[in-house]
């Protein structure tokens, strides 16, 4: 029996794999023409090659477009060529937590294969501008998304955030319409958490699907947040200047120990000057009594004076 390929439309590629995504978005399109526009998720044994090469270290770089990784009771990985995933699941591991890994450290690796920059947050959409929230582990990057998001923002992408320059412009590149909210969040935000799955089992961390919010096209970038969890009371809103502005592209790379062992530094440093020079970035800072809501009035309150700013601009040309 011919074995069944499903096909997704998911980091502005068409993705045809051995397995069923839950999390993608399923297409009936034909397959792009162009053969780089298509990426392919396989099951495979790789146990030969895990024994030949992936001993050394957790992730194993073969060259640059091979990239070699084992998740302990998982799964192993292997990315060649920004064109294809390979997974080996682990007898005992979870199907979930192998799809976890695959939409994450693998998708991340495989974009920079692609030389498309993957940042680690959230980002969300206004007036066909794009903006993404993202800062240290734990500070609400998705919390301020959601909160956002319910005041009429949309979601592009949560997680991995694919930033690629076209005509020398940055766009975000939508990903897939799911968020990752911790139970804590979901309360928060008034939610039931026995209305969501798991991200995988025992895990306290849900999947929260948005696909009436989700924006499926590419979108320039305008600005990026960076959260920063701090237990006085907040500054104001603070915007970087061009060597913050690096090192926060540098510091909130997905995966960013992968840019120096592919042969990276050179292109990403190229790339995050680029984007430095044209993007608007701001520090913003929560302690545990300030709440999602009020940054969210901060942010929207912020894109709207120079929404507002905008418009007056252009009335007395």
């Amino acid at each position: 029996m011919e074995k069944k390929i499903h096909k997704y439309r998911a980091f502005g590629l068409y993705v045809l794999s051995d397995i069923p995504f839950k999390e993608l978005v399923a297409t009936e399109e034909s397959e792009p023409s162009t053969p780089s526009e298509v990426i392919s998720i396989k099951q495979r044994d790789l146990s030969s090659i895990w024994d030949s090469y992936g001993k050394e270290r957790q992730f194993k770089v073969l060259t640059d477009q091979s990239v070699l990784f084992k998740v302990n009771e998982t799964a192993t990985f292997y990315i060649e060529g920004g064109r294809v995933i390979y997974f080996d699941p682990h007898p005992s591991g979870s199907i979930d937590k192998v799809r976890l890994f695959i939409l994450g450290s693998c998708m991340g690796v495989l974009l920079m294969q692609r030389r498309i920059l993957p940042l680690h947050g959230s980002a969300i959409m206004r007036d066909g501008k794009a903006y993404l929230i993202v800062g240290d582990s734990g500070a609400g990057k998705s919390t301020l998304a959601s909160t956002l998001i319910l005041k009429g923002w949309s979601l592009l992408s949560d997680d991995v955030i694919p930033i690629q320059l076209i005509n020398g412009i940055a766009y975000v590149v939508p990903s897939y319409p799911q968020q990752k909210l911790w139970d804590e969040s979901i309360k928060k935000l008034g939610l039931s958490v026995t209305s969501y799955h798991p991200l995988f089992e025992r895990e306290n961390k849900y999947a929260i699907p948005v696909q009436n919010v989700f924006t499926h096209h590419s979108v320039p970038l305008a600005g990026i947040f960076v959260l920063h969890q701090v237990n006085e009371r907040p500054k104001e809103i603070q915007s970087l200047n061009g060597l913050q502005k690096i090192e926060v592209l540098d510091t909130h790379t997905y995966r960013p120990f992968m840019i120096e062992r592919l042969d990276l530094l050179a292109w990403h440093f190229d790339l995050s000057v680029k984007i430095a020079s044209q993007i608007p970035m701001y520090a913003i800072e929560r302690s545990n009594s300030f709440s999602a809501y009020e940054l969210a009035d901060t942010i929207h309150n912020l894109f709207e004076e120079e929404h507002n700013d905008s418009k007056e601009a252009i009335v007395n040309q």
